[in-house]
């Protein structure tokens, strides 16, 4: 018998997707997906939701430093932008003249 709950949903962007996020207090912003985190459904994107952590003097910082980071959202709240019109676009999945399953804009219909 399979078990249902070990298997993990497809989602609809990947690493190296611009992104457009659609909620929370980076609305509106457009950036590169850099990580898909699969099992926590979060995607860290270049320049949203920028973090500090304050490091403690070390040998190679004498004087310690405030390192600023990327952190993650939620992947609900990104929308991917379609390539030929340069909007956000929900995806769908459909087969391509090879007869694999590819992504596809539902706006312009146009494979991504």
């Amino acid at each position: 018998m399979e078990r249902k709950f070990n298997k993990q949903q497809k989602q609809h962007v990947r690493s190296g997707d611009t992104v457009e996020v659609i909620a929370g207090n980076a609305k509106g912003k457009r950036g590169v997906i850099t990580e898909v985190i699969a099992t926590k459904q979060r995607v860290v994107v270049d320049g949203v939701n920028i973090m500090k952590k304050h490091v403690k003097p070390s040998a190679q910082t004498p004087q310690g430093e405030i390192r600023e980071f990327p952190g993650s959202i939620h992947i609900s709240n990104v929308m991917v932008v379609d390539p030929s019109t340069g909007k956000p676009t929900r995806t769908g999945r459909k087969e391509n003249d090879k007869g694999k399953l590819q992504r596809f804009s539902k706006e312009s219909g146009k494979f991504i």
